[in-house]
């Protein structure tokens, strides 16, 4: 059974509603979920910008060097999010996967145009030792310009959230 997830910092949703998504104003309203894989992109608070790199098919070695990629997957956040992060409390909800289809393989996002209710949900704390935990790297920096810039360049596969509340 396939199981996709949803993060919140609300614990009590029961069901969740189609909306229509500000981020793709052509796509028709949509209930949001992550699969296993691309789920620490989401261990952090909601609003938080973060640029996430991995290896995938086609990353070089020299990119792989370049960006020090010797984990699951590398998420770099500004450094002023840091005890945001930290005394953060999220919950997790789980969905059997029936009723969602792929919309990005590559971010792993799946939608669904129906009503869902999670089979789960699970309130998560000490974010930064749950990243740890998945094998991933944590990385602060003052500012994201640079990597948001740079990354999309690379051959390294990528993710970038929230950006429109970076410093910059």
């Amino acid at each position: 059974m396939n199981l996709f997830y949803h993060f919140s910092e609300e614990g009590t949703i029961k069901e969740f509603h189609p909306r229509k998504p500000a981020s793709f104003p052509d796509a028709p309203p949509l209930v949001w979920a992550i699969d296993e894989t691309h789920r620490p992109l989401y261990l952090f608070p909601r609003d938080c910008p973060r640029v996430a790199f991995w290896k995938g098919n086609q990353t070089t070695e020299s990119d792989l060097e370049k960006y020090n990629v010797n984990v699951r997957m590398v998420i770099t956040i500004e450094s002023g999010w840091m005890d945001r992060l930290k005394e953060a409390t999220i919950y997790q909800y789980t969905f059997k996967g029936d009723s969602f289809i792929c919309f990005d393989k590559n971010a792993g996002y799946y939608t669904s145009r129906s009503t869902v209710v999670p089979i789960s949900v699970q309130r998560l704390e000490s974010l930064p030792q749950l990243l740890v935990e998945e094998d991933v790297e944590l990385r602060c920096l003052p500012s994201l310009r640079m990597l948001r810039e740079e990354i999309p360049m690379s051959s390294l596969n990528f993710s970038m959230i929230r950006m429109r509340n970076t410093i910059d």
